[in-house]
């Protein structure tokens, strides 16, 4: 499954202080020959005294909602200044049902639609933190409350030697690094999203594990296909899936989205039949990546095509005269046809 981890880099994490307050320049002494005011003839030839600073201004008022934590934020004004103007961002449940509605003229009106899904925070990445904030994300349900601090990933990625910058080209180190710092199961995927692995992930994300993935990135954050120039990672922790007919009991239609059908919670379900490659049905994964704060609804088969043409290390990328970690035989080698899905310790699944 997963090969023996390489030797780690002997090169330090670079720490991060904050920044320094500026110091307090005393007032310079008088000179010695400076007038002497208690013997001068008039006090109307002084200068006025001057006025006492004005009160410190109040606090701001309470805030609604706060937005998602933003790793970096006190470095980025662009990020700073579009969180200040947007509104408060909504929870998960809420922000999947904007997406459904935002989509609802790509689902086909002869199929019924059945949506399992687990909340997930966001996080937004600071540099090519791509892998480890999806790592985060998932962590967030594999070692619940909170998970782990991103800090620690990075710390521990870099430790081990899986990575310099935040990167991370290897879908196996990824799955070392998930397994001690998470204590959670990794299971890698060799060999793409479809085939006999179709069924896996469907039924992984079903049981409402996280599925890691690397694909390449379009401008609006979608997968496409770039030869790995674009590599990126996101997070999959549901699935959207087109059926033919819907098992009962067990699931409830959504008041607002006729066709759509939800798990009961606490109530035990049958499963539909899982759409193949060769069917009339559809799937939609349900995912996370490091550049936005919201859900994104992708095709799994674009995905499935993206995931498998990860071939060339980025020419942008070899020429900014930053060291990466690369695996011997490169991206192709280390993502290519690869993901990871990942569960709790003591899951039987």
């Amino acid at each position: 499954m997963i090969s023996p981890c390489t030797p780690p880099l002997d090169t330090p994490t670079p720490l991060r202080t904050p920044a320094s307050q500026a110091p307090i320049i005393p007032p310079p002494p008088l000179p010695p020959h400076f007038p002497n005011l208690a013997s001068a003839p008039s006090p109307s030839s002084l200068q006025s005294p001057i006025p006492p600073p004005p009160p410190l201004p109040p606090p701001p008022p309470a805030r609604g909602a706060a937005p998602p934590h933003v790793f970096g934020l006190e470095k980025s004004h662009l990020l700073k200044e579009a969180l200040e103007k947007a509104s408060p961002v909504s929870r998960s449940r809420e922000d999947v049902k904007r997406l459904l509605k935002l989509h609802k003229d790509r689902f086909r009106s002869d199929l019924r639609w059945i949506l399992f899904g687990a909340d997930l925070p966001s996080l937004i990445q600071e540099g090519p933190q791509c892998g480890l904030v999806a790592l985060w994300m998932a962590g967030t349900l594999l070692a619940p409350p909170s998970g782990i601090p991103l800090e620690r990933l990075m710390q521990m990625a870099v430790e081990r030697g899986y990575s310099i910058q935040g990167e991370m080209f290897s879908v196996a180190n990824m799955g070392r690094l998930a397994q001690e710092a998470l204590g959670c199961q990794a299971e890698l995927l060799c060999g793409g999203l479809g085939g006999p692995n179709r069924e896996r992930v469907l039924q992984h994300l079903v049981a409402g594990h996280p599925l890691l993935v690397p694909y390449d990135e379009d401008f609006n954050h979608e997968p496409c296909q770039k030869k790995g120039h674009k590599a990126h990672w996101a997070v999959s922790t549901g699935v959207l899936l087109g059926v033919q007919s819907v098992p009962s009991p067990g699931y409830a239609e959504d008041p607002e989205l006729p066709g759509l059908f939800h798990p009961v919670p606490s109530t035990a379900c049958q499963l539909p039949p899982l759409p193949d490659q060769d069917s009339s049905g559809a799937v939609y994964l349900l995912s996370k990546q490091g550049k936005s704060w919201h859900y994104q609804l992708w095709d799994y088969d674009q995905v499935q095509d993206s995931n498998l043409q990860l071939t060339d290390f980025s020419p942008s990328r070899a020429m900014d005269g930053r060291e990466y970690v690369v695996p011997a035989g490169g991206v192709q080698a280390g993502l290519c046809g690869q993901a990871l899905l990942l569960r709790p310790q003591d899951s039987s699944y």
